[in-house]
């Protein structure tokens, strides 16, 4: 490389990026800390504290805190009141670092990068070969990442908010009807159904087992044993017909065949059922998905959507950065008339098939 040629104000912006990102991936331990020692929840309403303070509520040791407490600060995570050497949790910060409900609650998603890292030699043998790793063969942290973060997203717009944007559909599950949950993983989307429409009869699918025992603890919690169900299934091999809703929450685009997979959901829809399909937010074009979201999606895609993918043989590697023409593309493969996207949010696109 010919020094001569480097720009050296655009070297240091990269750089400084590039420190950036390290800087967060540094702070994401430190929020990881933070969540499971209950500091957050301490700080939460509780006004300006001094390190010796915090030590006090948390049973946590000072000089250890101290030390977070200026990590945190630094980050933007905390104020800082100087005047009073004092640590400070806004109102804001607390929705998204404290309030395990909150549909911004963050910690959570630490877990999926934290199995990134555990799963990197799997990573590195995938990209050798082209081979696939399952999503059940990933470290445990991802499933319980990827549960508890989508949880809380699901609680603030599933009910609310999506299944009003389906046309007629919140009256049929009012009246009752069998819904089918493909790629359940714990069952939160099931669960939060049942609650909601009690008439209804939910019918949880997922390929790994382990996360269909969670899921039927969180349904034994909730107290919708009576209505929902989880079996171990895939997409093109569940039980049941005449569904008059089938549910693919973040997962079609995780699977090695989705043209077959949306081919059986139309064979196991009734007449006047409807698919709804929630995915990645994407446009249609990578120059339009660069963003730090899309590349939060872009890096996930790498080595656990595509990645599992490619284990159930690869047809049709969408990745998680599909979008919308390639999805309606899929369901008109798969003979599905109508398409159209019935609502969206910065994270999701909520899309709507019929027969």
């Amino acid at each position: 490389m010919d020094i001569s040629e480097i720009d050296q104000t655009k070297l240091e912006t990269f750089v400084m990026r590039a420190i950036g990102d390290l800087s967060a991936g540094y702070g994401g331990v430190m929020v990881s800390l933070g969540s499971k020692l209950g500091l957050y929840k301490a700080m939460a309403g509780a006004g300006p504290l001094s390190p010796k303070e915090l030590a006090l509520q948390t049973g946590c040791a000072e000089r250890y805190l101290r030390e977070w407490l200026n990590a945190q600060a630094a980050g933007g995570y905390i104020v800082y009141h100087a005047v009073s050497n004092t640590y400070e949790l806004s109102p804001e910060q607390a929705m998204v670092l404290a309030d395990e409900d909150s549909p911004v609650y963050i910690p959570n998603a630490w877990n999926v990068p934290a199995s990134m890292w555990f799963d990197e030699e799997k990573a590195l043998e995938a990209f050798r070969t082209g081979k696939g790793v399952a999503w059940g063969d990933h470290h445990g942290r991802l499933h319980c990442g990827v549960a508890a973060f989508y949880r809380n997203a699901y609680r603030k717009s599933l009910v609310p908010e999506w299944l009003p944007a389906l046309e007629g559909v919140v009256k049929q599950l009012d009246a009752g009807i069998d819904v089918a949950d493909i790629g359940c993983g714990h069952g939160h989307s099931s669960v939060l159904m049942a609650q909601a429409f009690p008439n209804s009869r939910f019918h949880g699918f997922d390929t790994h087992s382990t996360s269909i025992e969670e899921a039927r603890r969180n349904a034994e919690e909730a107290g919708v044993t009576a209505q929902a169900s989880f079996h171990t299934a895939s997409a093109m091999d569940y039980s049941g017909k005449n569904y008059g809703l089938i549910c693919f929450f973040d997962c079609l685009h995780d699977m090695g065949n989705p043209v077959a997979a949306a081919r059986y959901a139309a064979e196991a829809l009734a007449p006047n059922g409807t698919v709804m399909l929630v995915e990645p937010f994407a446009n249609d074009r990578v120059e339009d998905n660069i963003s730090p979201v899309a590349r939060l999606y872009y890096a996930a895609s790498t080595t656990l959507c595509c990645a599992h993918a490619l284990s159930e043989g690869g047809h049709l590697v969408l990745g998680a950065q599909a979008g919308e023409a390639r999805l309606r593309d899929v369901f008109q493969k798969a003979g599905f008339r109508h398409f159209r996207r019935a609502a969206e949010t910065p994270f999701n696109l909520i899309l709507e098939a019929r027969h």
